[in-house]
């Protein structure tokens, strides 16, 4: 039996969940797979919360495959919102941004907000280290 979205706790890493993803999902969240490490090459991969994530410098972007849809969590509203006008016509909430593989999310915008994101995180990072200087 293929499902849609892939069991919260059969997988172990990225592959084994996109294996168990319906191939059309599995197609399109392998283009954000392959978007994601070339814009954030050093991006650690892993399964958290059931679902491939990357952390570069703390959590940097997630993605998952649902029943009916993708979903690209971006792991920031703050970030997201900046990118509200080239993400009409898609379904949004803060932090996730949800397509399907006849409408993937524009590989521009993608890379956009993953590089916004890494800028939001080195940030995060200075400013947690001049805090812990005073």
């Amino acid at each position: 039996m293929e499902t849609q979205a892939a069991p919260q706790s059969a997988h172990k890493d990225v592959d084994a969940y996109l294996a168990q993803v319906r191939p059309e999902f599995a197609a399109a969240l392998q283009n954000v797979r392959r978007l994601i490490l070339s814009v954030a090459p050093d991006a650690k991969e892993m399964i958290s919360y059931g679902v491939p994530n990357y952390k570069w410098h703390g959590p940097l972007v997630s993605f998952g495959a649902a029943t009916k849809h993708c979903a690209f969590y971006g792991m920031s509203p703050k970030v997201l919102e900046r990118f509200k006008d080239d993400l009409a016509g898609f379904s949004t909430s803060p932090g996730t941004i949800r397509f399907t593989p006849d409408t993937p999310i524009p590989e521009a915008v993608l890379a956009s907000i993953i590089e916004a994101r890494m800028a939001e995180n080195l940030e995060t990072e200075a400013a947690r280290a001049a805090k812990k200087k005073k």
